[in-house]
């Protein structure tokens, strides 16, 4: 599904003003710690295609699908020249483990403190068993070489989604 996703741009007391992204909008610039100590800016990967992923958490079944399907898409992302970028709000030491116990081949960012999450529009309140609570929507953004966003897709069915990111990629 490819649709329009919330930004926070100013909370004054509670009521937070939106922006919606859009495809064609400039992608939020974000610096975020990565696995293995590394920093992971969309800066720093101008002129590259970015798979830019979010996912709730580390090593649970439905990220571990997401993920897994990614990895075994790399080589193909490479040779369209994009770059995946996995992102969560878990710890860079459980994206050290998560990677290794999967063997997932490209960067994990950790986004503790939510405000990349925020400015993306993918932290949103959710609601499970009548319990609400506030956690990351699974969603995909396809940053182009001068960084605008070229499609996203939000609350992603993992089955099939990175066969058709890669689709969208190649059109790019």
């Amino acid at each position: 599904m490819v649709r329009s996703l919330p930004v926070i741009i100013d909370s004054m007391e509670g009521n937070p003003m939106t922006k919606a992204l859009s495809v064609g909008d400039q992608a939020p610039n974000f610096t975020l710690p990565g696995d293995g100590g590394s920093q992971i800016s969309l800066s720093s990967l101008k002129g590259q295609k970015i798979v830019l992923y979010f996912y709730p958490k580390d090593d649970t079944s439905g990220c571990t699908k997401e993920a897994i399907a990614f990895n075994g898409l790399r080589k193909s992302f490479e040779k369209v020249g994009a770059v995946i970028i996995g992102v969560s709000p878990d710890s860079p030491k459980s994206h050290d483990k998560f990677k290794s116990k999967y063997d997932l081949s490209f960067p994990l960012a950790s986004d503790e403190s939510k405000s990349m999450l925020e400015a993306y529009g993918v932290w949103v309140e959710k609601s499970m068993y009548g319990r609400k609570y506030m956690g990351v929507e699974r969603s995909t953004f396809l940053i182009d070489a001068k960084g605008k966003i070229a499609a996203l897709w939000t609350k992603v069915k993992v089955e099939g989604h990175a066969e058709e990111v890669l689709k969208a990629a190649q059109a790019l």
